[in-house]
C-alpha cells in the first residue's frame, strides 16, 4: 500500500496535475489539504476516470479537505467530535476529514495557520490541536492494534531542524513554544512520525513559500506529516518526500509526503 498526503492549494487548478502524479506514482490513497472549493465543484469525474473514490469536505475559501482511495473508501466522517470554530456560533471550517481505506483509518488534516502570535487565529488553532488530540488519544487508547495514519498539513515545525533559519521564524508562528507542545501532544499519546527516520533533517522539508526565491533556495519548512499509530508504523518500510512535484510548473507550495507499507500478514523489521 502506498499512502501519500498533499496540501494541493486548490484542487480545480492542479487536479490535472494531481491525478497525474498519483498513477504514476501508483498512490493507493491520497490525503488531500487546501482543496479551496465546496464539495460541488471539487473535480471528481479526474479522479473516478482513474479509479479513484473521493471522499470530500469542503466549505469554498481557503480550507476544505479530502481523500482519494483506489483500494476502498468506508465510514467517511467530516470533522471530528469537539471540532471548535473559529467564532462562537459558526459551523465548524472544513479542515477533518477520516475514512477507513484498505484497513487503515485515514485522516485528512489541514491545522489552521495561526497568522500571528497576537492574532485570534493563534488561540483557535492550539485549542483545535487540543481537542483533535483528545479525540485521537481515545481512538488509539481504545484499540492499540488500530491501524491510523494522522496525515496532513500541520502548520507546525516541531524541532529547530524543521525550518531553515531558526531566526527568521523568531516571534512567529509555526516554531513557538506552544505549537510545539501541541504537536507532542501526539507524539505522547503513541503516534510516531514515521517518515521521519526516511527523510531526517535539517534540510529537509515539505513546504517553500513562493515568494523570494525559497525553493530555489531550500529555504523552507518541514509542516506535513504522517503521524502514525504504533501498529501502522510497523509496517512503514519507505518513506520519501517528492520534491520533484513542487519543482514542477504551477505547482503547489507543498510537495506530497509519500509513505510505503508492507502487507499487514507480513510487517518488515527494520
Amino acid at each position: 500500500m502506498r499512502l501519500a498526503t498533499w496540501n494541493v492549494n486548490s484542487i480545480r487548478a492542479r487536479s490535472e496535475q494531481v491525478v497525474s502524479w498519483m498513477t504514476r506514482h501508483a498512490i493507493d490513497v491520497l490525503a488531500m489539504q487546501e482543496t479551496k472549493c465546496r464539495d460541488d465543484q471539487f473535480p471528481v469525474m479526474s479522479f473516478l476516470a482513474e479509479g479513484y473514490d473521493v471522499a470530500l469536505h469542503g466549505d469554498g475559501g481557503y480550507n476544505g479537505v479530502a481523500i482519494a482511495s483506489r483500494i476502498g473508501l468506508d465510514d467517511v466522517h467530516r470533522g471530528f467530535d469537539g471540532q471548535p470554530s473559529l467564532r462562537p456560533g459558526e459551523a465548524p471550517e472544513a479542515r477533518a476529514i477520516s475514512a477507513t481505506c484498505g484497513g487503515v483509518r485515514v485522516w485528512s488534516l489541514y491545522v489552521p495557520n495561526g497568522r500571528a502570535v497576537d492574532d485570534p487565529h493563534y488561540a483557535y488553532k492550539l485549542s483545535w490541536l487540543e481537542a483533535l488530540a483528545g479525540v485521537t488519544r481515545l481512538e488509539l487508547g481504545h484499540d492499540p492494534a488500530a491501524q491510523i495514519a494522522l496525515a496532513g498539513d500541520w502548520n507546525v515545525a516541531p524541532t529547530d531542524d524543521d525550518v531553515f533559519d531558526r531566526d527568521f521564524f523568531s516571534g512567529r508562528t509555526h516554531v513557538t513554544d506552544p505549537e510545539r507542545a501541541a504537536f507532542g501532544e501526539f507524539l505522547d499519546a503513541g503516534y510516531l512520525d514515521s517518515a521521519r527516520p526516511f527523510a531526517p533533517g535539517p534540510g529537509v522539508y515539505t513546504f517553500w513559500d513562493y515568494t523570494a526565491g525559497r525553493f530555489a533556495k531550500n529555504e523552507g519548512m518541514r509542516i506535513d506529516f504522517a503521524l502514525c499509530s504504533p501498529a501502522l508504523d510497523d509496517r512503514i518500510f519507505d518513506a520519501f518526500i517528492d520534491t520533484d512535484a513542487r519543482a514542477a510548473d504551477g505547482a503547489s507550495d507543498h510537495a506530497p509526503l509519500v509513505l510505503d507499507l508492507s502487507s499487514p500478514a507480513f510487517p518488515i523489521e527494520l
